[in-house]
């Protein structure tokens, strides 16, 4: 890793605190000749550049050795993949730089609440890796754990081999063995490495890859990567989003229930919305605890004065959060993205998906200490990288933001069969944010009760947030020092926010000619039973893509949903075709607004599978995705049993995930208990009374999922009903004898979403018995107080409320036909 670090004994490196390897004496390659550079113009000059201290890397642990799944790639030579590979320059000897990194579960406390988590070489993030163009990686992974693990090299074009999704390109990496990683550094640029492996990049694997140019400009950089933290385990935040319980939305203050609709002056809007059968407006999917910059919620870098140009090298690792970027101290001037370079383009902010990277150049203006601010979309919290010593000059708060204004949006563009209907503006690469109409900031946006005509489109005029200084900070350097008047008067400015359509590469990116293959892809899902689909179809419902070598493969793609969704294309840069034509940018990731339609290519220059999915990480393992696999590729030596691995590969889209609703309250006991997939689901209703004459019910349901989305659901099951008390036959609202003693009986039947949310229910028994139902539960009345409703033609009906103490637990009180009234608590699993 350090090459001028030499010892004749063992031990670890002074600079990373890595193990020291043993190398053999190498043959000094000869010079290459000179590379095709990409080269970027900063806009500011840059001053002479000033050391940057680097944090020292956490010390490995003590090494042990382990079985190495791959010993034969220590001997391989170097792929190159299907990438023409630029030579390195005849002043730059290419190397083959060795890490070992330590994969290890471990406790930390980011909330005050100490949590299991996986860290590499004890550190979340992981540590950062550094090459040079040119260079030769080999990257050892121990894995500590006792489970399965793998890691992706995100952006990186290397063999298929070691893209580093399990059971697709590799085996994953046994508990307590070594993988070993070999390739070729090709490219330049910003990029990042985490786990494929369930849900283990939300647990901290994953950290910042660092590919220099051989002539770097000379501006001190910064890696900075974003992350998101839950105390909560990650699979049970999935199977939290998948069973539809809305305590995330109550974290946030996203509920919208009828009460904060009143009064605000947004009911009719609320009815609207429930009459087009659409639940709450929101932006995220997770409420979380903490954002992180570097693994702090606040990370400084203070040797930098006035007049100091700096570099961040920006990585969103967040499994599912969009941070908002702004600055304090100066315009930012974006100079590349997802590791490739783009004509400098100075702007307000932006916002960076997840698994996108950014390269921002930022200029201390004085001396004082200015803040870089990623701000959660949801605006819930914030994480800060501070630049510089002195006053602490503060970046702009983001208002909270209005959900009743973007839930009348989302109003007018809903048809009612769920399709969203473009409003005929420029619907691609991010030109026109749909949640600008909740912004504060925005002109007209975000204010209660003003209905916002149009939403604003990104890089036009907007009202800036006059920041002020940030009383929650403190600092040594602040002490005895006021403001004396100074100000960054930025009222009235106008706002630049940056989108795709800004983007130009700085050389021509056209394909070379070759056969076209055109792919239509539509981005589907519903926020209900949070399943996520391209064409309504999971990554193990359909097919692999094949595409052929030499091919240019278009995508365009229509998000029909109310999420914007970042899709990334393992192994392969595209352009994403936008008003520069010839100089369209480069990207790995594009990230797709609702109703948006983005048109992307790329070359088809590779061998094996590629995986093309949303990296949002439970829309992901919600089966959002597809696979291109090249025609007539050679078997990938790592995959000894194809179709086990496949079996294995599509096993996350169709896990059968529990959920329970547990109610025990004075007449007696009625539930639920779920068993659910991304279209299958097994459920137990039951009722049981404490009074011998209340008896005892339960029907068992299992059906099918239909539709993008699914609002109908067909299914079989059995009614069960017991009564030792005999009561009188009583004829049902359908003119038939309902038996309330002794029923036994196999039902058929159907259920659809109405309109407002209702369930209506229609079925049939084995006895020829007909019922049917409407059902609605949960309208939220207030963030926490629910009201249920249910009423049928056998003459049952119920009436409840529930009140949400927390995740698991809620006060209840209900009345039904049959149990009368009752009151006590209901567990919510």
């Amino acid at each position: 890793m350090h090459p001028e670090v030499q010892s004749t004994k063992p031990g670890n490196c002074p600079k990373c605190g890595m193990t020291l390897v043993k190398q053999k004496p190498k043959a000094t390659p000869k010079p290459q000749a000179a590379p095709v550079k990409k080269t970027v113009k900063p806009k500011p000059a840059a001053p002479p550049k000033k050391p940057v201290p680097q944090k020292r890397a956490p010390s490995a642990p003590e090494k042990t050795e382990t079985p190495i799944m791959n010993p034969e790639v220590k001997d391989e030579p170097v792929h190159k993949a299907g990438h023409k590979p630029e030579s390195p320059g005849p002043t730059y000897i290419p190397r083959k730089i060795r890490y070992d990194l330590y994969v290890k579960d471990t406790i930390v406390n980011f909330t005050g609440n100490p949590k299991r988590a996986i860290a590499i070489n004890g550190s979340i993030p992981a540590p950062a890796l550094t090459f040079t163009q040119g260079d030769t990686a080999e990257i050892y992974v121990h894995n500590q754990m006792d489970v399965e693990t793998s890691i992706h090299w995100h952006g990186v074009f290397l063999p298929n081999r070691f893209d580093g999704v399990p059971y697709l390109t590799q085996m994953p990496i046994k508990p307590h063995t070594t993988y070993i990683y070999k390739f070729p550094i090709l490219q330049n640029g910003t990029y990042w490495y985490h786990s494929h492996s369930g849900f283990q990049e939300q647990s901290g694997m994953y950290g910042a890859l660092i590919f220099n140019k051989v002539n770097e400009p000379d501006i001190p950089a910064i890696p900075i990567v974003l992350s998101d933290w839950t105390d909560m385990k990650p699979k049970e935040v999935y199977r939290s989003l998948r069973s539809a319980n809305d305590w995330f939305a109550i974290r946030k203050g996203a509920t919208q229930g009828y009460a904060e609709a009143i009064k605000k002056g947004y009911f009719g809007v609320k009815l609207k919305n429930e009459w087009k059968r659409m639940t709450a407006m929101d932006v995220s999917d997770v409420a979380y605890e903490k954002f992180l910059t570097n693994g702090q919620a606040i990370h400084e870098q203070t040797h930098f004065t006035a007049g100091d140009v700096v570099k961040l090298r920006v990585v969103n690792g967040g499994a599912s959060s969009y941070f908002w970027l702004t600055y304090s101290g100066s315009k930012i001037t974006v100079v590349a993205n997802d590791g490739n370079d783009v004509a400098p383009v100075e702007v307000d902010r932006l916002i960076i998906a997840p698994s996108e990277t950014y390269d921002l150049l930022v200029t201390i203006p004085e001396d004082m200490q200015y803040e870089f601010l990623a701000t959660a979309e949801d605006r819930t919290n914030t994480t800060s990288l501070l630049l510089g010593r002195g006053m602490r000059m503060p970046a702009a708060r983001l208002g909270r933001l209005n959900y009743f204004e973007g839930m009348r949006m989302m109003n007018d563009m809903m048809k009612m069969n769920g399709d969203m209907e473009p409003m005929g503006m420029n619907m691609s690469n991010q030109q026109m944010d749909m949640n600008s109409v909740m912004y504060p900031e925005v002109k007209g946006g975000g204010h209660e009760g003003h209905q916002q005509d149009a939403p604003a489109p990104t890089g036009e005029k907007e009202t800036n947030v006059q920041p002020q200084p940030d009383s929650t900070m403190t600092d040594h350097a602040m002490e005895g020092h006021e403001m004396h008047g100074m100000q960054m008067n930025t009222e009235n400015a106008e706002l630049v926010t940056l989108n795709y359509e800004m983007l130009r590469a700085p050389e021509k990116t056209v394909l070379k000619p070759g056969p076209e293959k055109v792919l239509h892809f539509e981005l589907t899902g519903n926020m209900n039973r949070y399943v996520w689909t391209l064409d309504n179809k999971t990554v193990s419902e359909t097919d692999r893509i094949l595409i052929k070598k030499g091919e240019n493969v278009k995508i365009v793609m229509f998000n029909n949903s109310m999420m914007r969704h970042p899709m990334h294309l393992h192994g392969h840069d595209f352009r994403v075709l936008n008003k520069h034509g010839e100089y369209a940018p480069m990207k790995n990731v594009v990230d797709i607004l609702p109703m948006e339609t983005d048109t992307l290519e790329f070359a088809a220059s590779e061998s094996g599978d590629w995986f093309f999915h949303c990296h949002i990480l439970y829309h992901m393992m919600a089966g959002m995705g597809r696979v291109f696999t090249y025609q007539n590729s050679p078997p990938n030596p790592d995959i000894p049993d194809p179709k086990h691995a496949l079996k294995m590969f599509n096993h996350e889209d169709r896990m059968f995930l529990p959920s329970a609703q547990i109610g025990l309250e004075t007449n007696g006991s009625d539930g639920e208990f779920v068993l659910g997939s991304s279209r299958y689901q097994l459920s137990t209703e039951w009722r049981i009374g404490f009074k011998k004459e209340y008896g005892v019910e339960s029907e068992t349901y299992f059906g099918r999922y239909i539709g993008k989305m699914q609002w109908l659901f067909p299914f079989v099951g059995f009614d069960y009903h017991r009564n030792s008390v005999e009561n009188e036959p009583e004829k049902t609202l359908l003119g038939q004898i309902s038996n309330q003693n002794n029923r036994k009986a196999f039902v058929a039947g159907v259920q659809y979403i109405l309109p407002m949310l209702v369930v209506a229910e229609a079925r049939a028994d084995s006895k020829g018995k007909l019922r049917f139902q409407l059902r609605r539960e949960d309208i939220p009345l207030t963030s926490r107080l629910r009201l249920n409703l249910m009423g049928n033609t056998d003459k049952e009906y119920m009436a409840g409320f529930r009140y949400v103490v927390s995740k698991y637990v809620s006060l209840s009180t209900h009345y039904d036909s049959d149990m009368k009234y009752g009151a006590g608590v209901t567990f919510v699993y």
